[in-house]
């Protein structure tokens, strides 16, 4: 009887207490929930961040740094985007996800900063030693992350202009109907363009005791990126969108640990 009491008592317990969920928020655009918010809302869930479920998160990786590689492209409107860093940023994200033990960057101030030195002049010994010092000592791996190709390599686009149309219909139309034929089909315009860029991504696992390469693996991903138009009447509509070089970034990041995990753990 007691036993039965105490998980009554329990229960009701349970249903006094709020339910704790995560925040959420809304939105203050004075379009919000028309149409146009609903279009928009629906391609940029498309967008949003989604984690990835790793093979071997369920054990424990070892002590591991990155260290920002290099953006190798000629592309200007990357480089403004991106550096190095970043893309470090979201490998310590995801390693960590992933088990990995990831020493913070910020942590190990100038030493890293020396090493780096040293690994990117091309002398081993001297990098060598760097990891022998403080918390880099308990470091197995070193890894990098490198953007090879950020390029765009193909566009369309295509579209109707009805005016040309519209006054072939006035001239042999005649009349009122022609004349009304020429206005609504001569109104009609529109268009539609599609980009279509490939990103790569390498990366490199170095061992922290030799600074020798133990593995490397490369993947690419295509970004698209649309827009289209369309006028009839005064009545106008248009959309446009794709992915962010920021996602693309993570999500070419998502894929390279995911190899990591499952193949170098």
């Amino acid at each position: 009887m007691n036993t039965t009491l105490r998980i009554l008592g329990l229960s009701l317990y349970a249903l006094a207490i709020p339910a704790l969920a995560q925040p959420t928020f809304e939105s203050p655009s004075p379009t919000q929930g028309s149409s146009t918010s609903q279009k928009a809302n629906e391609m940029a869930d498309k967008g949003l961040y989604k984690p990835v479920e790793y093979a071997n998160a369920g054990k424990p990786g070892p002590a591991i740094i990155v260290i920002p590689g290099e953006v190798k492209s000629n592309n200007a409107n990357f480089a403004q985007k991106f550096g190095p860093n970043n893309i470090a940023d979201f490998a310590e994200l995801e390693l960590s996800k992933a088990n990995f033990k990831v020493l913070e960057r910020t942590n190990l101030g100038p030493l890293l900063q020396e090493f780096q030195l040293a690994y990117n002049l091309g002398d081993p010994q001297a990098a060598r030693k760097m990891l022998q010092k403080g918390k880099l000592k308990t470091t197995k791996w070193i890894i990098k992350f490198d953007i090879l190709k950020a390029e765009q390599v193909a566009q369309a686009q295509q579209g109707f202009d009805g005016r040309p149309i519209g006054a072939l219909l006035g001239i042999f139309g005649g009349g009122r109907g022609g004349a009304a034929a020429e206005t609504v089909v001569g109104s009609v315009q529109t268009g539609e363009s599609t980009g279509v860029w490939i990103i790569g991504m390498r990366w490199k696992l170095i061992d922290a005791n030799t600074t020798e390469q133990v593995a490397q693996g490369y993947t690419e991903e295509k970004m698209e990126l649309g827009a289209k138009s369309s006028s009839v009447m005064g009545f106008s509509g248009g959309e446009a969108g794709g992915l962010t070089l920021d996602g693309m970034v993570q999500r070419l990041v998502q894929k390279n640990v995911w190899e990591i995990d499952s193949k170098h753990k």
